[in-house]
């Protein structure tokens, strides 16, 4: 079969598979010299066949137009009048030398978080376009968000350093991520104009008015399909809700978040029915929406089955790789597919001549070496990664300390049911928790110390601790700040803190120089406005019992409180709690230099003794659950 000869360039993976551990579903390929050709077939994620029917073969001409979904320049400047795509310098003789099959694989990355040299790589992905159109396929490139943030390489340039990548990678479409907006705004907005492809989004909105177009359609092969964006609104929570506000405070800036759910469907709704009214054959959503339940109503599920006439959903969010085949509210079969993170997975869609979605699912890298380094690829993306990378290659490999114990964000022992760690610093303490605290504390000199376990990223691996291993702990380059509190402020606080438990809130909060016991057999009384923030209390609270070193806190006492400004300052995650706490320092020092100040001042380069040497850390937060 003509379509699973996919990649001539697999076989070099699949001949070093022993080595790097290559698969497409997150199995092992086999190294007993089974072929390619039924390798892939065995291996690649099988999904749902949508047959359009019995139409025409398209025209196999390779020329790509493309229109928008309203017509009209958006505030982003990212809308795009209808017409056929100019083809590069050099692309010409290209695409007349190659006899095109009809046949279109979309090709999505999701979540990429910067991580451009791992898993696949933007050079891998390069590569892997590449030979598919020497193959006779046309492909079409997009994105679904969370794209320019992650690593030290994007949090240096604001993103710039992405952009220009997907740029070389001539992406077609991308959508924003909650992650996308951590610059601020308008330096998305900024970004947005100089990416050399369009962002769509069919929720993104000044004071109500849409920013981008809410879908655009690609014209391959003869056959138009539609790209519709949307991004979660919860994205005003996960990013810093600061930047979505004006300078009075109001929000001016929003992603059609109502308690139901139904403003979104709406949306998504009238730009896949006016899409199909522009005379699209297939609708494929680009979703930054997830499947995680802090995010409903708005998950990919709950919008799959509050509407119709989407064929495909491209998801990304919740960093997860999983194949769904579900029903719409018409009972018509819709493909979820997602591809993970940083390019451990590149996501396909591949499309017959007579326009039928034949096949979706992920290749997927399990190996800790990338695909660039261990096949040795030499390519013009490869070269720029490798600019980009010397620049801050020295800074990263810079050692700090060194450390006894490993510090996480997991549970060192429970997993999941497909055996994956489970991620505790969104519910419970970890040493690692305590550790980010603890430095937040001595280097301001505060009483009380919180961070968010949301803004706690990676593990600290037991030995040499480098710059760059800090950078992947604290990635979103926060400054730390301090307020005087009061107790009762804190005490709501802390009950904000812990009313997703058993489930995960990014806005848990790892403490020092306090203490807390909790319990969860309460029904949270947290109230939540429209906007997903903290609006009070209401009944019976978790949070017994809260202590400030050794005396119970008081509510009525001002206490010096430090942390990110995110959470203090932003109403990050939804706190509301400190908005009218007095300003000791708005900006210290960045969250990352914090963590260096503590280890090379405080600790000496050594984390040592037994401080850190428990996982779940030192009893500052005890949960009682009932069991």
């Amino acid at each position: 079969m003509k379509k699973k000869r996919i990649l001539v360039w697999f076989a070099a993976i699949l001949t070093a598979v022993t080595l790097a551990g290559c698969s497409t579903d997150g199995q092992n390929v086999p190294a007993d010299g089974s072929s390619v050709e039924s390798t892939v077939e065995d291996a690649s994620t099988q999904q749902g066949t949508t047959d359009k029917g019995s139409e025409d073969d398209a025209a196999k001409n390779g020329s790509t137009e493309s229109t928008d979904g309203s017509g009209e320049n958006g505030a982003g400047g990212q809308s795009g009048e209808a017409g056929v795509v100019s083809v590069q310098d050099g692309e010409q003789d290209k695409a007349q030398a190659v006899e095109k099959n009809g046949e279109i694989y979309v090709l999505y990355t999701s979540d990429v978080h910067c991580g451009v040299d791992q898993g696949f790589g933007y050079a891998g992905l390069y590569q892997i376009r590449e030979t598919l159109e020497a193959q006779g396929y046309d492909t079409i490139l997009v994105d679904d968000g969370d794209a320019i943030q992650g690593e030290l390489l994007g949090l240096l340039t604001k993103g710039e350093a992405i952009i220009d990548m997907m740029n070389a990678l001539k992406y077609d479409v991308a959508i924003p991520g909650n992650h996308e907006f951590d610059y601020g705004v308008e330096r998305f907005l900024e970004l947005s104009k100089k990416a050399e492809f369009p962002y769509v989004s069919c929720n993104f909105n000044y004071k109500e008015t849409p920013l981008f177009d809410p879908y655009v359609i690609k014209e391959v092969a003869g056959i138009k399909i539609a790209f519709v964006g949307v991004t979660t609104p919860s994205t005003i929570t996960q990013s810093t809700p600061k930047y979505f506000q004006d300078e009075t405070g109001e929000y001016v800036y929003g992603f059609l978040r109502d308690a139901t759910g139904e403003k979104l469907y709406a949306a998504v709704q009238k730009a896949v029915d006016d899409a199909r009214a522009e005379g699209a054959d297939l609708v494929y959503l680009l979703a930054h929406l997830g499947m995680n339940a802090e995010d409903s109503p708005w998950t990919y599920a709950e919008v799959i089955e509050n509407t119709n006439g989407i064929d495909v959903v491209l998801d990304g969010h919740s960093h997860d790789s999983e194949q769904v085949e579900m029903k719409n509210k018409d009972g018509q079969a819709v493909i979820r597919s997602a591809c993970g993170t940083k390019l451990m997975g590149i996501g396909y869609s591949h499309i017959s001549a007579d326009k039928a979605v034949t096949e979706t699912g992920i290749w997927n890298w399990t190996s800790s070496v990338s695909v660039p380094e261990l096949l040795g690829l030499e390519n013009p993306v490869e070269a720029m990664v490798a600019e980009a990378m010397v620049d801050v290659q020295d800074l990263l490999d810079r050692k700090i300390a060194d450390s006894d114990y490993m510090l996480t964000i997991y549970d060192p022992q429970a997993t999941d049911s497909k055996g994956n760690p489970i991620r505790m610093v969104r519910r419970a303490e970890t040493n690692l928790g305590d550790f980010c605290a603890d430095a937040i504390r001595a280097v301001s000199g505060a009483d009380i110390a919180m961070v968010n376990g949301g803004g706690v990223r990676a593990n600290l691996a037991a030995g040499d601790i480098t710059y760059g291993n800090l950078v992947k702990v604290h990635p979103f380059g926060n400054q730390i700040c301090m307020i005087r509190a009061t107790g009762q402020q804190i005490l709501d606080a802390l009950e904000w803190s812990v009313h997703a438990i058993p489930d995960e809130f990014g806005g848990f909060l790892q403490v020092s120089g306090m203490r807390f016991e909790v319990d969860a057999t309460i029904p949270s009384g947290c109230i939540v406005d429209e906007n997903g923030m903290f609006a009070g209390i209401r009944g019976k609270r978790r949070v017994t019992k809260a202590w400030v070193g050794d005396e119970e806190l008081n509510p009525k006492k001002i206490y010096v409180v430090a942390g990110i400004q995110y959470t203090l300052l932003q109403g990050g995650d939804g706190y509301t709690v400190f908005k009218d706490a007095e300003i000791l320092a708005e900006e210290m020092k960045l969250d990352v230099q914090v963590l260096i100040d503590y280890i090379t001042d405080t600790l000496q380069g050594s984390i040592s003794g037994e401080a850190y040497a428990d996982p779940y850390g030192q009893e500052r937060i005890v949960i009682h659950d009932g069991e």
